[in-house]
């Protein structure tokens, strides 16, 4: 009888956890490669659902008010709350969705008329290098199609109405089968305790959520109004738009603030001419922007959402060059959802101490704090 060797079912079981190793990193890249795939190509329908589900939750605590009122002996019903507050968000966005297609116009057909001043003005912000360094911006930037670029602003900025009328249809399915939420998580998870605390999980992503789309629509809406009023004293032509747009931009963590403030320096020296007076306006944007963003924001914001500025870029990103403009909006709010899913899955916890700001994700105590809406009912 042939004697075994010695450390042969030990060098074989490593041989298997080895290819075992091997064959499910493999799979993860697959499934991964797969899901970036779906995430391109249905981008259009992703981002309005992604968005729908945004407003969804963010309107949630309100028809729950809204269902609470009485009028004398009589209650507001849950189905009147839900149409209320669906005419007040397809309203809402498509008035929003006018203003941007409105101010864009605006935009678009300025830059057509100083479609020849711009690059001579540009260029003269050179000047300092020497006249050969001038020249050479100034060629560069006549080379440029602006027609081209404005064309394909347009067709992107027709889409936005279109993406509008999706994410209103999206709300209003969804408003229509809340009622059957609770049911349906139930038998989907199988075990009421387990449903219960799933149930908490996506109520603490939601208040989070609409924590910081309060806070960030208050100290944008504040941003925009400031801008517009500096732009409007040194009489820019595009004030309104500017003041449009910075409200928008501020939506965008970190990089939102700094083009904007970009913009306001960029549109007045191409309007006034005068780099002095391009520099006050720049110098005055960006002390708006620090103060209201490094710290009316943060003040305002508290622990409430305690992610890590690296992981804000990293989010900003990844989103950014998948979903393109609408995917940097987006990228917070997945990330919040991210941070409180993953600290509540034992395998996944890892990954939201690196998402979170101090290395202290979300714990299950923190789950019954916000168990109550916005208006502090529970």
């Amino acid at each position: 009888m042939t004697p075994q060797r010695p450390g042969f079912n030990t060098s074989q079981t490593d041989a298997r956890v080895d290819l075992w190793r091997i064959q499910t990193g493999a799979l993860v890249i697959i499934a991964f490669a797969v899901v970036l795939f779906l995430l391109v190509q249905a981008r259009f329908i992703l981002i309005s659902l992604a968005t729908a589900i945004i407003l969804f939750s963010l309107t949630s605590s309100v028809i729950n008010f809204i269902a609470r009122q009485h009028f004398g002996p009589f209650r507001v019903p849950n189905f009147v709350a839900s149409i209320v507050a669906l005419l007040l968000i397809a309203t809402g966005l498509l008035t929003l969705s006018g203003i941007l297609l409105a101010q864009l116009n605006t935009v678009l057909v300025t830059t057509l008329t100083y479609a020849e001043r711009a690059p001579v003005a540009l260029a003269s912000l050179f000047a300092w290098m020497g006249e050969d360094t001038q020249a050479s911006v100034l060629n560069a930037l006549q080379s440029v199609e602006v027609t081209g670029y404005i064309r394909t602003a347009a067709s992107g900025a027709g889409n936005v109405t279109q993406a509008a009328v999706l994410v209103i249809l999206f709300v209003g399915f969804l408003f229509a089968e809340r009622i059957w939420f609770g049911t349906k998580l139930t038998n989907f998870v199988g075990d009421p305790a387990q449903a219960e605390r799933v149930g908490k999980i996506i109520n603490s992503i939601i208040r989070r959520v609409n924590y910081y789309l309060l806070v960030k629509t208050a100290v944008s809406a504040i941003t925009g109004a400031m801008v517009f009023v500096v732009a409007q004293y040194f009489n820019l032509q595009l004030a309104v738009a500017i003041g449009v747009l910075t409200f928008v931009l501020n939506y965008i963590p970190n990089v939102g603030s700094i083009i904007a403030t970009g913009m306001i320096a960029l549109v007045a020296h191409v309007e006034l001419g005068d780099p002095t007076t391009t520099a006050v306006i720049f110098v005055v944007a960006g002390m708006i922007q620090f103060i209201n963003g490094s710290v009316i924001d943060p003040m305002l914001m508290g622990r409430a959402l305690r992610l890590s500025s690296f992981g804000i870029l990293l989010s900003l990103a990844f989103w950014g060059a998948v979903w393109g403009i609408p995917g940097m909006f987006l990228s917070v709010p997945i990330m919040v959802m991210m941070l409180v899913v993953c600290s509540h899955v034992p395998a996944l916890r890892p990954i939201a101490i690196l998402l979170s700001r101090e290395g202290l994700p979300e714990s299950e105590k923190m789950l019954d704090a916000t168990e109550r809406d916005l208006f502090g009912q529970g």
